[in-house]
């Protein structure tokens, strides 16, 4: 286990790099405040430096919030976000995150949609970015690294990623949620029902239940979820 110290990477941090892409991003994004104590318990946690985009979001922020809060990156957690680097795979005090034992759980999007970086679960283990999609419960090989996904959150763009699947007043029901949060669809994304937003019913469930849910779901249909 390497220190604080030997993680917090003082000639070339990554930060000034992600602050970049945060000064020139294609959406709204909220960098969540940290609490530095946690912040380097988390990257402890996490055994990568500061040199690393991961290390840098990591030990900088609490989390990123993504175009008005539709999606959530990860960070070292905080007041408005309580789920973490660590805590979402089961690093130190954990949350009920079981399903993420091969694969380091990275953002996420009110859909229950989960963005995870391989490591053995989901492909070859050289972590590949890898999206847990709600409207097929598989995970999809994105072909990129957690910089690269960065880059793509902040740059991208993400009304083309996510298609038909925003409705008429995305923005304010977003709004209401927990970024802790997600929707609860009914009937799910996954089913020839489910395919039209402005057809469903959605209630907010911890984010949490709602991957737990949809793992099971994708268990019981094809038996290929890790």
């Amino acid at each position: 286990m390497r220190t604080l110290q030997e993680l917090l990477d003082a000639t070339s941090p990554a930060w000034p790099l992600v602050q970049e892409w945060l000064a020139s991003a294609s959406s709204p994004v909220e960098v969540l405040p940290r609490d530095e104590v946690a912040a380097g318990e988390v990257l402890q946690q996490l055994q990568v430096t500061t040199r690393s985009t991961l290390g840098a979001v990591a030990y900088e922020t609490g989390g990123l919030l993504v175009d008005q809060g539709w999606l959530r990156v990860l960070g070292s957690g905080g007041v408005r976000m309580r789920g973490s680097l660590a805590n979402w795979n089961a690093l130190g005090v954990h949350l009920a995150v079981a399903p993420t034992q091969g694969m380091l759980l990275v953002a996420h999007d009110v859909l229950g949609g989960h963005f995870a970086l391989d490591g053995g679960a989901l492909g070859e283990g050289r972590g590949g970015a890898f999206y847990f999609a709600p409207d097929s419960l598989k995970w999809e090989d994105l072909g990129r690294g957690y910089s690269d996904l960065l880059a793509f959150f902040l740059g991208g763009d993400l009304s083309e990623f996510y298609g038909a699947y925003r409705w008429s007043g995305w923005s304010e029901d977003v709004s209401r949620l927990s970024p802790d949060e997600g929707f609860s669809l009914h009937p799910p994304l996954w089913t020839a029902e489910g395919k039209d937003p402005a057809l469903v019913s959605r209630r907010a469930v911890p984010m949490t239940e709602l991957l737990n849910v949809q793992l099971e779901f994708a268990r019981q249909l094809d038996g290929t979820a890790p």
